[in-house]
């Protein structure tokens, strides 16, 4: 095991760390970490969690550390089939920032992204956000340039590039009060999604964490579920934080993973539980000591 100090304890405090899972697709990753070095605040950092990307990953994600106006972490363990709960407490016990904003490394997010994570906090409650999900043709048009320019984010750029016009658009063309007043008529039941949810570091170590018993399918809301047992209710951002969903195909989800996570999930729901027996205490210490795993790598990229 290797271990130090988490920068926390050593640094100002950052008001977020963004926390971006990936896995071998580094041109998702690239547009995705555009989007973010394009947000209009910079008083946060980001994570990579990455669940054993090979070199191709590592070399995308140090080429684009060099145009990175913020802080950039890359939390890397080997490749050991489908752990994202796993990565994704070794990135939360090295993020520095109050809150922690998560999403994933297919989802490209407007310049608001994280000012709307943070400005819209409210005690007692994390925030749960969506996403719009683009075709395969759709999701092939978004380029560096496109999100730059935030032209990506538009509806008439996307009308242009094959999406259909339907209600679905109203998560683009919504901001500020009219993305509120659709987040407070929206009758889709909100939960923790793992694209876009928000909440306090200090409330997620409260419940240990993601539960590493789960693979595929449902850790996002066990999460959810504990962090209503430790008393958080749910605040929606579903049209305020707009997030591209880029089109991909899951070979990981199998019958038997999804099967083991749903018995898990109903077993947090029926019993109440808010503690994930196997899940961040392995990896930080109750002294805030982080504890890695020596085949692990963790690779901070200052701003230049």
């Amino acid at each position: 095991m290797s271990a130090f100090v988490n920068e926390q304890e050593l640094r100002p405090e950052l008001s977020a760390s963004v926390i971006v899972t990936t896995y071998n697709w580094p041109q998702a990753l690239e547009c995705v970490l555009w989007g973010l070095f394009a947000q209009s605040r910079k008083d946060f950092e980001i994570v990579i969690a990455d669940d054993g990307s090979s070199v191709a990953t590592r070399e995308a994600i140090e080429r684009l550390a060099r145009h990175a106006p913020v802080r950039l972490k890359h939390v890397w363990q080997p490749d050991d089939g489908f752990n994202k709960c796993r990565i994704l407490n070794k990135a939360l016990a090295v993020a520095s920032g109050k809150r922690v904003i998560f999403t994933d490394g297919d989802c490209v997010v407007r310049n608001d992204f994280v000012d709307v994570h943070v400005e819209k906090a409210v005690s007692g409650r994390f925030l749960s956000g969506s996403y719009y999900k683009l075709s395969e043709h759709v999701s092939a048009a978004i380029t560096k340039d496109a999100i730059t320019s935030q032209e990506a984010f538009s509806a008439n750029w996307l009308i242009r590039h094959g999406v259909k016009i339907d209600a679905g658009l109203l998560k683009v063309l919504a901001k500020n009060k009219f993305a509120a007043f659709l987040d407070a008529v929206s009758t889709a039941r909100p939960s923790w999604n793992g694209h876009s949810a928000s909440c306090l570091r200090t409330e997620a170590i409260a419940v240990n964490g993601f539960n590493e018993e789960m693979g595929y399918g449902g850790l996002d809301v066990e999460f959810g579920l504990r962090l209503n047992s430790y008393g958080l209710k749910v605040k929606r951002i579903r049209y305020a934080a707009l997030a591209l969903h880029l089109h991909h195909e899951r070979p990981y989800n199998t019958p038997a993973m999804r099967e083991v996570s749903q018995s898990v999930k109903e077993r947090t729901r029926e019993l109440g539980l808010m503690w994930a027996e196997k899940g961040l205490d392995q990896w930080l210490l109750r002294d805030g000591i982080v504890q890695l795993p020596a085949c692990d790598q963790v690779t901070t990229y200052e701003v230049s």
